[in-house]
């Protein structure tokens, strides 16, 4: 098999289409959330949270964003040798 080179990424073709309702596509859309999860986990708290404002509910789903940030951080600089 020989080596075809691109001049550019629009110039390669893309991948071969997936069969409709084949089973390998649930294990590769799975395989494929695992992975994201694994790299990047998203933890939600369970329950309802009342606010007065919609600009309150703005600020709390911020701040819930910058502390999964700051976690994913502190996991990734204690698990970097």
């Amino acid at each position: 098999m020989g080596v075809k080179k691109f001049r550019s990424v629009e110039d390669m073709p893309g991948p071969a289409p997936r069969t409709p309702l084949d089973p390998d596509n649930l294990r590769l859309a799975f395989g494929l959330m695992s992975l994201a999860h694994g790299l990047h986990p998203i933890v939600y708290t369970p329950g309802v949270k009342k606010f007065r404002s919609w600009e309150e509910a703005l600020e709390s789903r911020e701040a819930a964003e910058r502390a999964q940030r700051q976690q994913v951080r502190h996991a990734r600089r204690k698990s970097s040798p």
